[in-house]
């Protein structure tokens, strides 16, 4: 287990859904798969599919999956593995008793922390935000913060893993690859890195996960882009980002049906197409404000109970989770994201997943925030300290002290609070200054503090480096991968 990431305790046994409501989900889940199925553009599928004796209507592009086929499927996936990283020392194993805690993505927007004012985001931005959370000890896993937005589209997501490789030695989750074109460009940096075909597959650097559109929809190159990574070894999550009333039922129930449905699917085409492959449940359940009929960014009560509920399938289903908490709807690092965070950061660790996403956005993950993520990391260390609890032995029973100070005494000097004095939580970023110094300091607010150690951090923090000449290796995969795709573009 590493020490140099800050990690959660999953040792709660508290559960939203009774065992009863587990089976109803999951009976509903396998329903929807017999009954309504999924669509797809990929033809192979299709194909695929019928060959395994599924209901395939080749006219409508529809599937519809037998539940024992699904279920014996979901069963090849394994429950635990490493997610392994360039730095050893920040190997993350999932299926154990500990959690960790990842970046947010992948926002085209970022709040610039010099100026203060939200614009659109670019590559360097990444880099900047990526090498701050790979000085966060909280931070277990790198996504892709923001969009590459100065790069060309048909390459932009594997330009948005380039800018990550020498800015941090965590463990990245791509999650912008959605296609089989930048997947296979990526599989060849990660090859590059971890040294060999062989290396990635022993030894995964990177973890990727796919989308379906929900309702109940795969998409072509999305289906293609699964099995690219899944070949080269890399994990694979099936994600689900349905919104109640739009692209699911304004139910919780209903909500978690479809996400939970379509994650079901996507495990089944993956173990379909490599029996074993490794994959990990993505859940991101959310509404939409009926008002606008935009994303609510104002979540509550069913959001992160619709959160919980699915990290607790998700367990069900017997495959690592990855549970979705922080992004808030906030526009700002202020009360309505603190609260948000912080809500959702308990109900994280009451019904905690493998992993859990992510700090750094704002305005509902549409425009990063390395504000958010300093802040949010703090948070964090107090939900993590929280779900690991503390000793009652007889040690943390002090009664010798007690029994020494006596009535109407004090510990101050007291041996017992010599050795335990810096065991208790110390704020980084929150302020605990008197009043008269708050006011003498200029009346400092966390966000402003947290800026600050952001460009500390810039200044000061040195990555694990790339060995030499792997940089140029990288460069000139990614300069080829963009010729190849704008000539391909012009050509279309």
């Amino acid at each position: 287990m590493p020490d140099t990431i800050r990690s959660y305790s999953r040792r709660s046994t508290y559960k939203v859904l009774t065992p009863e409501q587990e089976a109803r989900v999951h009976e509903s889940c396998l329903q929807v798969l017999e009954r309504t199925g999924v669509s797809t553009t990929n033809t192979r599928l299709l194909h695929v599919m019928a060959d395994h004796g599924q209901q395939v209507d080749f006219d409508a592009m529809r599937i519809r999956f037998d539940p024992d086929f699904v279920e014996r499927q979901r069963a090849k996936a394994p429950r635990a593995y490493t997610l392994h990283a360039r730095d050893p020392k920040c190997d993350l194993p999932l299926g154990t008793d500990r959690g960790w805690l990842s970046t947010d993505g992948c926002p085209a927007h970022v709040m610039d922390i010099w100026t203060g004012e939200r614009r659109y985001s670019n590559k360097q931005d990444i880099t900047q935000f990526t090498t701050i959370a790979d000085a966060l000890p909280q931070v277990g896993i790198q996504w892709q913060c923001c969009s590459a937005n100065d790069k060309p589209v048909v390459v932009r997501p594997m330009h948005e893993t380039h800018a990550q490789w020498h800015a941090t030695g965590k463990h990245i989750m791509q999650m912008t690859a959605i296609d089989p074109f930048n997947a296979r460009g990526l599989v060849e940096m990660c090859r590059v890195i971890a040294g060999g075909a062989d290396a990635l597959r022993e030894r995964p650097i990177m973890s990727n996960f796919q989308c379906s559109i929900s309702p109940l929809h795969w998409d072509d190159p999305t289906v293609e882009a699964m099995q690219v990574f899944a070949e080269a070894g890399i994990p694979v999550g099936m994600c689900a980002m349905p919104l109640a009333g739009a692209s699911a039922p304004l139910s919780v129930a209903g909500l978690m049906t479809i996400a939970n449905a379509e994650i079901l699917s996507g495990i089944t085409i993956l173990e379909t197409f490599l029996p074993g492959a490794k994959t990990f449940h993505v859940s991101y359940n959310t509404t939409i404000d009926m008002n606008t009929g935009e994303l609510n960014p104002a979540w509550g009560a069913n959001d992160i109970f619709a959160e919980m509920g699915s990290a607790q399938m998700g367990e069900y289903f017997g495959v690592p989770t990855c549970h979705g908490a922080y992004g808030t709807g906030s526009k700002a690092s202020d009360w309505q994201s603190g609260a948000q965070a912080g809500l959702a950061a308990m109900g994280a660790m009451i019904v905690p997943a493998d992993m859990l996403t992510g700090i750094g956005s704002l305005y509902g993950d549409s425009v990063s925030s390395i504000t958010e993520l300093m802040l949010g990391a703090e948070i964090y260390e107090i939900a993590a300290g929280w779900s690991d609890g503390f000793p009652f032995d007889d040690e943390a029973f002090a009664l010798d002290s007690i029994e020494a100070v006596g009535p109407a005494g004090h510990f101050l000097d007291q041996e017992h609070t010599l050795l335990h004095m810096r065991e208790f939580w110390r704020e980084t970023n929150m302020n605990r200054m008197t009043w008269d110094a708050w006011e003498l300091a200029g009346r400092p607010d966390p966000a402003a503090v947290a800026n600050e150690k952001a460009k500390q951090i810039l200044e000061t923090h040195e990555p694990l480096p790339l060995p030499d000449g792997m940089q140029a290796e990288l460069d000139a995969i990614m300069d080829a991968y963009e010729a190849d795709g704008l000539a391909a573009e012009q050509a279309s």
